[in-house]
């Protein structure tokens, strides 16, 4: 089985190739220059600076909070959304475990961990160019209200679809869900089919998730827009 721990390693190997690509030094440079007061000259590149931000980097607490405050602001360049994306990767587990890892809302742990991330990913396109004394803490905080609104559309979505019966416990014309998927098919395909194999086939999201080459986030998020739009 695939932990949130296998996802934390896959960005982890994924940023030791994105913090230390050129453009991610040429971000750096561009940051220290506007902002001078974060002493940031003796950084190569943004891996360099994301592990300035650890606890054992050497700043002080109050310097790192300047510091994630002066990525915020830069969040806009894709290298540096990417950079507190990565600094943030342990506040993102740490809401996942207060929300007890979606616990009643997805199959599996990491599906919960993914989802936090892609949230996240967009609040700070959101969030990018404001100015926070507490960003690091006002990002998370904002990402939990984030994750509980999705998890109570998540079990309303799944409790309407719990309303129909599975396929082997009702002749095909007997489910008003089949029905409606039936008259979709031409203009919705892929979703269709892919809600089919979840719902009728019960197939794990993972699962399609791969066959579609997509993430189990993005294909979670795109069958819970389709079933709140179509068929509920």
């Amino acid at each position: 089985m695939t932990s949130h721990f296998d996802i934390l390693t896959n960005m982890r190997t994924e940023w030791r190739w994105i913090g230390r690509r050129p453009s991610a030094e040429a971000a750096l440079r561009r940051l220290d220059e506007r902002h001078p007061e974060l002493r940031l000259g003796d950084e190569h590149d943004l891996c360099d600076l994301v592990d300035l931000l650890e606890s054992r980097g050497g700043r002080s607490v109050l310097e790192r909070a300047h510091i994630v405050r002066a990525l915020l602001e830069e969040a806009t360049d894709p290298d540096i959304h990417r950079a507190l994306l990565q600094t943030l990767l342990p506040g993102v587990v740490s809401v996942s475990r207060q929300l007890r890892f979606g616990e009643g809302v997805v199959d599996e742990p990491c599906e919960m961990v993914s989802v936090a991330i892609s949230l996240l990913s967009e609040l700070l396109v959101d969030w990018a160019g404001q100015s926070r004394t507490y960003a690091a803490p006002d990002l998370l905080s904002a990402l939990r209200g984030r994750l509980r609104r999705w998890m109570l559309k998540e079990k309303e979505a799944r409790r309407a679809v719990s309303a129909y019966e599975p396929i082997e416990l009702a002749a095909p014309e007997a489910s008003p869900l089949l029905a409606r998927l039936h008259s979709l098919g031409d203009q919705h395909e892929r979703l269709v089919r892919l809600t089919y194999a979840r719902v009728f086939e019960g197939r794990s999201l993972r699962e399609l998730a791969s066959e579609d080459h997509s993430t189990p986030a993005v294909l979670q998020t795109e069958l819970q827009c389709f079933a709140i739009r179509f068929l509920l």
